[in-house]
């Protein structure tokens, strides 16, 4: 449904303004309300961003798409990434949002600097 280079390049924008996004404002840049069907199609895009990502050597991006209540990634993030890292935690509270403070901050570091 989404394709791969436009939810890339709204990530990179974001990464180069130093901020992230949520699920809602994403899928409404990409042209969408929000639903949980659409939302689930934008974490597949957002999968595919991250595969593309680490074969270039680049930092994640999808860590960059939160929940608007808590500035976190949602399930689908922790699942898929969070182990990488060493956390498996919580996927809310303190160390979590150290973990994804400390993973933003590279992406907006490699953007900015790129």
């Amino acid at each position: 449904m989404f394709a791969v280079e436009d939810v890339r390049a709204l990530l990179v924008a974001a990464a180069r303004e130093g901020r992230a996004v949520s699920y809602a404002e994403a899928l409404a840049c990409l042209g969408h309300r929000f639903t949980r069907p659409k939302m689930r199609s934008l974490c597949k895009a957002l999968d595919a961003v991250d595969q593309a990502g680490a074969a270039a050597g680049e930092p994640e991006l999808a860590v960059l798409v939160v929940r608007e209540s808590d500035g976190l990634p949602g399930q689908g993030w922790w699942v898929g990434s969070s182990l990488r890292y060493g956390h498996d935690g919580d996927w809310t509270g303190p160390q979590a949002k150290a973990l994804v403070r400390e993973l933003q901050g590279r992406a907006f570091d490699y953007w900015r600097e790129g």
